[in-house]
């Protein structure tokens, strides 16, 4: 894990890689309490019999699961030391590009693209290009920049 020793230090980590979070299994558990949390039970998540008979042959993962990883995936590859709170601001360029079957594991690779203070300098605003990479696979499953705002 990278630990970051404040804001300063985060500074210096502007355009650099950040890494790479273990593996997450993506099990129809998980797909299933997200379509409760929702209320999306498209028969594609939730119906594996139903699902057999799609182009992908079982069940997949919402999108928008895929997307809700990033806080916890990101927990697993950074910590920034001195940091009192911080708020998701958005995303920018979110794409689906390829579906998480399920029993698939993915990750998260992240870059930090851009650091810059917002608020008058209590803030510092940063965008975190993040793509979630399958297990086996080449294509990844969403690409997305998150913007998240820190307070130090």
């Amino acid at each position: 894990m990278l630990i970051i020793q404040g804001k300063e230090e985060l500074f210096a980590k502007k355009g650099q890689d950040l890494g790479v979070s273990d593996w997450l299994l993506i099990d129809q558990a998980r797909i299933n309490l997200f379509a409760e949390a929702t209320g999306d039970y498209q028969f594609i998540h939730v119906n594996p019999e139903m699902a057999k008979f799609t182009p992908m042959g079982t069940t997949i993962a919402h999108g928008f699961l895929t997307l809700s990883l990033m806080p916890v995936l990101l927990d697993k590859i950074w910590e920034i030391k001195g940091v009192k709170m911080g708020i998701n601001y958005g995303t920018n360029k979110v794409r689906f590009t390829a579906p998480v079957l399920v029993n698939s594991k993915v990750r998260l690779k992240a870059n930090l693209l851009e650091v810059e203070e917002v608020q008058n300098g209590l803030g510092v605003q940063i965008t975190v290009n993040c793509v979630f990479e399958i297990e086996g696979q080449e294509k990844p499953a969403c690409v997305a920049e998150s913007l998240v705002r820190l307070y130090f």
